[in-house]
């Protein structure tokens, strides 16, 4: 797991919208998308559409509607982030 992996991590115990990860990151949309859509493919977070739904839409990195969605670490993204 790289440095921008963890740090990204360490944003979602909870769950957060697009906007407020980029906030508490400062980072760039295009890194920031880029972190998230590897996390997503690893299993490591859970894209949603609000608090509580799973985004089902198509999840090709160029057409997300990523400052809709919020994101949020699943069980296996914690266990790694943590070295478990």
């Amino acid at each position: 797991m790289n440095d921008q992996e963890i740090d990204l991590l360490d944003e979602l115990y909870f769950v957060q919208s697009y906007n407020e990860v980029k906030e508490a990151l400062v980072w760039e949309d295009k890194d920031l998308q880029n972190q998230l859509f590897s996390l997503y493919q690893k299993e490591y977070i859970k894209v949603l559409i609000n608090q509580d739904e799973d985004y089902k839409g198509d999840m090709d990195l160029n057409t997300i509607p990523w400052k809709d969605l919020y994101f949020l670490a699943t069980k296996k993204g914690l266990l790694e982030h943590n070295g478990f």
